[in-house]
């Protein structure tokens, strides 16, 4: 009776904890609202006539139960109903009038429990959630339940979202589950607090203060990210570092576990797979050796110890230089199932990144991966999934669907999408992914027809796989807007819609961030929403049109470096993707090059492989094109190329004029920084024009077509330095 006394009085000094942060952050915001650290938790006071009508439906908030994730929800509920109504909505113990907004789970609320949903909950699954208009106890009132906690808490949130969003709540019925079982962020943070492909400054994570000091920010990444359902958090880089599964870093990881946990965010650790020898000496890691399987079992059980909840273990291997299975003559199975065996116990699951590739004379890259993993369909442990990127050579700015996707139907899989912008300007451009991952996600593979689409083969809908998910590449950092550029933080929030539902369409998802985070002024709205869903194809006009791939700036891969040839691996330099000779341009992936359309179902490749039927999007990633060959605006390849990189110029050009047309709607803070940015935009898209555009002139020998400006740099001023390395005030 004690202990459970002393429980629940902890978790009550927490809720009061977490309401007072609310209020503090409230009142912290109102005084500078403007900085992007809220993201789009900004409970800023909606207009007076919407606050009057919601004011009438919403009286107090009943949250029945204590833990530290009802806590939370009581805090949310109250900081942001008091923040968006412009008054006090207090918490209450009962419904005493109409308008309380009633939360819980029928196992801690008599309240939810008397409304007999338990079956309807119970469809929808411990992180679903039912909103509805009711009665209780004479009352009218809204009540948000789930079969779980966590649930329940995303409910909370999914209300708030309506209010700001200033949609209508006075007769509610939404029914909502995740499509989607792992929801996970990537983070490829290094323990000396640096980010692999990071741009908006250091690790969240001070490794060096943990486990005895928590940064509280932390407490507002686990809420932003329940807020969107993402459940899971890579803590480390994929290029792992063994010390962190020493016993040190593990009290570490577990504060941080202990400060997610009550918004059902479970944290993941990428494993080293030589971490037996770097650790404890072993003489080698060979994935057959019982002594080595027998060193990941009690290592398991040690985690497992510490963090009950903890979600399991994110693999490359034989990948980059990083040590594997076939470092020993294995194959990926025999180390993938290896560390599931270990993990199996704890109900946890290991996911094997399928990012590999070998060099070797005359591959293709593109084709790799599937070489390397489709032989072995069926044969993973059924708690292991093969994490698969978007396309098949590397988060680029346009890439057709990874061919793995329909090809391995016995193999469970998850989406590795790119969250950061490490070939898409980085922090400086602004480039709303939403729409890239719905073109990979609305994919049609044919493998069962039509309407095979890569979603379905995602959900299990297509193949029945009985664990689901998705992984983002994190782009969050210690900048106060955490994203580095405001817009960043857009992508952050599409991945978590398209992860809890990958069907979203792009438009709701910006609609929704932009009312939640910049302005629900109609006109300003929609200017926001049309730079937001034009962006990503702008990008792809000014560096890579037209199916072109690969050709950064090696290294940081920011700017153009089509000339580049440097590396000793042939498949690191840009000119390696391109083949771009006096013929013509474009890598040949079909029977008479590399053939890695074979890869595809037969209806897809037929398309893929034909010229006349390829997408134009596609075209020069699988086909070599000649210079003069006419495309379907009747124009040559060459002035149509160049004609996609001014277009891509002059987008930026009016993305610019429109964003400086609302100062005065949108806060001047964020209002300038972005401006900033725009105008280093600028700048990069003409160089990727002239420097990509004097390039391919060598060997196509025509001149610019009509309406393309000449360049205005000569080809060796733009070899000679990066973009990186021009001066600048966010450089």
């Amino acid at each position: 009776m004690k202990k459970t006394h002393q429980r629940r009085r902890r978790t009550s000094t927490l809720g009061l904890v977490c309401f007072a942060f609310a209020l503090q952050l409230l009142a912290v915001s109102s005084a500078k609202a403007d900085d992007g650290y809220r993201l789009w938790l900004r409970y800023d006071p909606l207009p007076a006539n919407v606050s009057k009508e919601y004011r009438a439906l919403v009286t107090s908030v009943v949250v029945q139960g204590q833990s530290q994730t009802l806590d939370a929800v009581r805090a949310e509920l109250v900081g942001g109903l008091t923040g968006l109504l412009g008054g006090a909505v207090p918490a209450a113990l009962k419904v005493e009038r109409d308008g309380a907004v009633v939360v819980g789970t029928p196992s801690n609320s008599p309240l939810v429990d008397s409304l007999d949903w338990g079956r309807q909950l119970a469809a929808l699954g411990p992180e679903g959630f039912r909103i509805r208009s009711a009665r209780v106890g004479g009352h009218n009132v809204t009540v948000i339940a789930s079969q779980g906690e966590v649930g329940a808490l995303y409910g909370a949130f999914h209300f708030l979202r309506l209010l700001q969003t200033e949609r209508p709540i006075n007769r509610l019925d939404v029914s909502e589950r995740p499509r989607l079982q792992l929801r996970v962020l990537n983070h490829w943070d290094n323990l000396d607090r640096s980010v692999e492909r990071g741009y908006a400054g250091r690790s969240l994570w001070d490794w060096d203060a943990l486990p005895q000091k928590v940064d509280p920010r932390l407490v507002d990444y686990a809420r932003a990210n329940a807020s969107i359902g993402i459940n899971g958090s890579v803590l480390n880089n994929v290029n792992s570092n063994s010390k962190s599964l020493g016993a040190d870093y593990l009290q570490k990881t577990k504060a941080i576990a202990d400060t997610f946990r009550p918004y059902g965010v479970r944290v993941y650790l990428s494993a080293r797979f030589s971490a037996p020898i770097e650790l404890d000496g072993l003489k080698t890691a060979d994935p057959l050796d019982p002594e080595v399987a027998a060193w990941w079992k009690r290592k398991a059980d040690e985690i497992y110890k510490l963090i009950p909840d903890f979600g399991g273990f994110l693999v490359k291997a034989n990948s980059e230089g990083q040590p594997g299975p076939r470092t020993y003559n294995r194959d990926h199975v025999d180390g993938a199932n290896m560390l599931a065996a270990a993990l199996a116990p704890h109900k946890g699951v290991v996911i094997w990144r399928a990012f590999v590739y070998d060099a070797k004379p005359g591959y293709d890259r593109a084709a790799a991966a599937y070489e390397q993993l489709q032989p072995f369909d069926g044969k993973f442990a059924p708690n292991v999934l093969l994490q698969v990127k978007n396309g098949a050579i590397d988060f680029q700015p346009r890439e057709p669907f990874h061919p793995l996707f329909g090809a391995m139907p016995k193999t469970q899989m998850m989406l590795e999408a790119q969250i950061t912008q490490e070939y898409l300007g980085h922090s400086n451009h602004l480039v709303f992914l939403a729409p890239m991952w719905r073109e990979v996600l609305d994919s049609d593979t044919r493998v069962k027809g039509k309407g095979s689409t890569v979603s379905k083969v995602l959900d299990g809908t297509l193949f029945g796989q009985k664990i689901t998910g998705m992984a983002g590449v994190a782009n969050t950092g210690t900048d106060r807007n955490w994203t580095g550029h405001d817009f960043g933080q857009a992508n952050w929030y599409a991945f978590g819609r398209l992860a809890w539902n990958p069907d979203a369409p792009s438009k709701q998802i910006a609609d929704e961030w932009i009312k939640m985070t910049l302005t629900r002024e109609p006109k300003a709205l929609a200017v926001v929403e049309r730079i937001m869903l034009e962006s990503r194809g702008a990008v792809v006009d000014y560096m890579t049109p037209l199916g072109l791939h690969h050709i950064m700036w090696g290294g940081h891969h920011y700017g153009p470096a089509p000339w580049e040839n440097k590396f000793e691996r042939a498949d690191w330099n840009p000119v390696y993707y391109h083949k771009a000779d006096a013929a013509g341009l474009g890598f040949d992936r079909t029977a008479t090059g590399s053939n890695a359309v074979a890869q595809y179902s037969p209806e897809v490749r037929a398309v893929f492989a034909d010229p006349s039927a390829v997408p134009e999007k596609y075209l020069l990633w699988f086909q070599h094109v000649p210079w003069d060959r006419r495309m379907s605006s009747g124009r040559i390849l060459w002035d149509e190329l160049a004609l996609h990189y001014q277009r891509g110029v002059d987008w930026v050009r009016a993305a610019r004029k429109d964003w400086d047309s609302l100062s005065g709607v949108i806060d001047p803070e964020r209002h300038g920084a972005v401006a900033r940015k725009l105008e280093i935009q600028e700048r990069d898209a003409v160089a990727w024009r002239d420097a990509c555009l004097l390039y391919f002139q060598t060997f196509s020998k025509r001149p610019l077509p009509r309406g393309v400006e000449p360049a205005r740099k000569t080809l060796e001023e733009y070899k000679a330095k990066s973009l990186l390395q021009i001066d600048s005030p966010d450089h």
